[in-house]
């Protein structure tokens, strides 16, 4: 049996090319190795599904050619799926910093997605697995031999193993002669060092807004102590940042300058107004003079304050794949036409989604990455 297009991956991108192309008219196939679509869909934005972001432009994404992504991104916009949200009826709410999220649950994006598929005649297979693409797009999978003219690779990248993630998408691209760039865990919690973790350890669960920056990169949120190291949106979103030797620096006073102010008895009591007072303690047992606070000379209050603003953390690593919520790197860009998507040196072949050296920041950017260049290479094939 030969279709128009066979997609590879019934994943946020892989669905949304398939209604694209059906809608144009274009004989479409999606194949899913699980028994159902959606799985990473489902379980996002702790089930409400942070499906965009209004906010999401080029600086908000890193690749090799940062620029790659303004194309897509330019002609298919988050209004352009809030408007598709609308449609449907699906109650939707701003929770922060563009951050748009079902009020209910993100099974409703999935509904949205299946029932915009169907409209378009789009034929879908779960629980088939691709064992082999060959050149012309001859396809032979767990359930029989298939052929297509255009193929796209939407199989998403490492993140979510116990999802069916894996390096599908990456084989492919290498098989046909691309290039895949380096890989590594983004949006990751931090593992702290052993010194430090026997320190920060037993405060597993404090949580304060902090600035953290890093490599030219900075953001105000949320840290969250655990009982490897740090986690919580700030570091999160540093970690894309983050490469093995850096000492991330920590503002835990973002807020703006404060002072010791008279009365205060000890450190950790003054710091307790900011921070829960578990992480005081701990954060104090190190870095602040163990004596009274009126027994602090005037350089010892401005050492601890400036520390306080100024705290750099040697992390000594991630908690992997499996704790990631997306994969750096991926096919390499210089091989894609940034309008299509489709290959440069492969006439037929495809690569969206998360598969591609595309990666957002946390809050909705890697779904409008999903949409956009599923959209591109949905108006292509």
């Amino acid at each position: 049996m030969k279709y128009d297009a066979i997609i590879v991956g019934g994943g946020a991108a892989g669905l949304f090319c398939a209604l694209t192309a059906g809608q144009r008219g274009r004989r479409v196939l999606v194949l899913e190795h699980s028994e159902s679509v959606g799985e990473k869909i489902k379980i996002s934005g702790g089930g409400r599904c942070n499906f965009t972001n209004i906010h999401a432009g080029p600086e908000n994404y890193l690749s090799e050619n940062p620029a790659f992504c303004r194309s897509a991104l330019a002609r298919f916009s988050p209004w352009d799926f809030i408007a598709l949200v609308e449609k449907h009826g699906i109650a939707y709410h701003e929770k922060k910093l563009g951050q748009q999220f079902c009020d209910g649950s993100s099974r409703e994006i999935i509904s949205m997605l299946l029932s915009e598929c169907s409209d378009a005649r789009v034929e879908i297979r779960s629980g088939c697995r691709v064992e082999e693409v060959r050149p012309g797009f001859s396809l032979k999978t767990s359930r029989g031999d298939l052929e297509c003219d255009s193929i796209v690779i939407a199989t998403g990248s490492l993140s979510f193993a116990k999802l069916g993630a894996s390096d599908f998408g990456h084989r492919i691209a290498r098989q046909f002669g691309m290039r895949v760039t380096a890989l590594r865990p983004g949006l990751v919690p931090l593992t702290l060092k052993e010194q430090d973790l026997r320190v920060f350890g037993p405060v597993s669960g404090a949580s304060l807004p902090v600035r953290v920056r890093n490599a030219g990169a900075s953001f105000e949120e949320a840290l969250l102590v655990t009982h490897r190291g740090f986690s919580g949106p700030a570091i999160l979103q540093i970690s894309s940042h983050w490469k093995s030797g850096d000492a991330p620096v920590f503002d835990l006073l973002p807020g703006g300058a404060v002072s010791f102010r008279p009365g205060a008895t000890s450190a950790p009591a003054f710091f307790s107004e900011f921070w829960p007072r578990r992480f005081a303690d701990a954060w104090c047992s190190l870095h602040a003079p163990q004596k009274p606070l009126n027994h602090w000379s005037d350089r010892e209050r401005r050492e601890v304050l400036n520390l306080a603003h100024n705290w750099p953390v040697a992390f000594s690593g991630t908690e992997g794949y499996s704790k990631a919520e997306v994969t750096l790197g991926g096919v390499d860009t210089a091989g894609l036409s940034s309008k299509t998507m489709e290959s440069r040196s492969v006439r037929g072949l495809y690569f969206i989604g998360e598969v591609v050296d595309v990666t957002g920041w946390l809050g909705g950017y890697n779904f409008q990455w999903a949409w956009a260049s599923a959209h591109a290479a949905g108006e292509s094939i």
